[in-house]
């Protein structure tokens, strides 16, 4: 049965809050800072994962002061469940990437099988390169073997929302991080 919006008000209400607005904005500051000294003399692709990477992507493009192209790939494990299944394939990249560089945004980097499968991809079609940008790492053993080049914060093995995570396709737009 799907979540409601009162579902979703009584978890926020239970989360513990473990990112402030403010270490989420520093966050985003270091890896812009990071990825301007890497690609500002480069011309990269951003290629953002749909829906979670939707607003760390946002938020990163305004604070990138170099040349680049955005594009976007819709793929996905969850489709608003907690646990991942098979990766389902909706959309894009639309953009050429032979001979790019590529800097793919996400959410979180969790387990890596959804990361690692789109990077491949991303790869396959050309591209010179792919590194990771994910705003949330957990702390985790991974399933594959995949860690992002260009991290903003990391989290225990908890249940996290906020900021392009969700908690049951609720709370994609709060501005801090919250662990269940």
């Amino acid at each position: 049965m799907a979540a409601t919006s009162e579902d979703a008000k009584a978890a926020l209400a239970d989360a513990e809050r473990i990112h402030s607005a403010t270490a989420v904005d520093e966050a985003l500051d270091r890896m812009a800072d990071d990825l301007t000294r890497h690609y500002r003399d480069r011309d990269p692709v951003l290629v953002c994962v749909m829906t979670g990477g939707l607003i760390p992507a946002g938020h990163l493009l305004t604070r990138l002061e170099f040349p680049l192209q955005l594009d976007y790939v819709h793929a996905t494990r969850y489709q608003g469940s907690t646990e991942g299944g098979d990766l389902e394939w909706m959309a894009g990249p639309n953009l050429s990437l032979e001979g790019r560089d590529v800097i793919l945004v996400d959410d979180i980097l969790d387990g890596g099988w959804t990361l690692a499968t789109i990077k491949d991809h991303l790869l396959a079609q050309g591209a010179a390169s792919v590194a990771c940008a994910v705003l949330v790492s957990k702390r985790i053993a991974r399933q594959v073997d995949i860690e992002a080049e260009y991290v903003g914060l990391e989290v225990e093995d908890r249940y996290v929302f906020g900021f392009g995570m969700d908690y049951e396709e609720y709370h994609r737009n709060l501005r801090g991080i919250y662990a269940l």
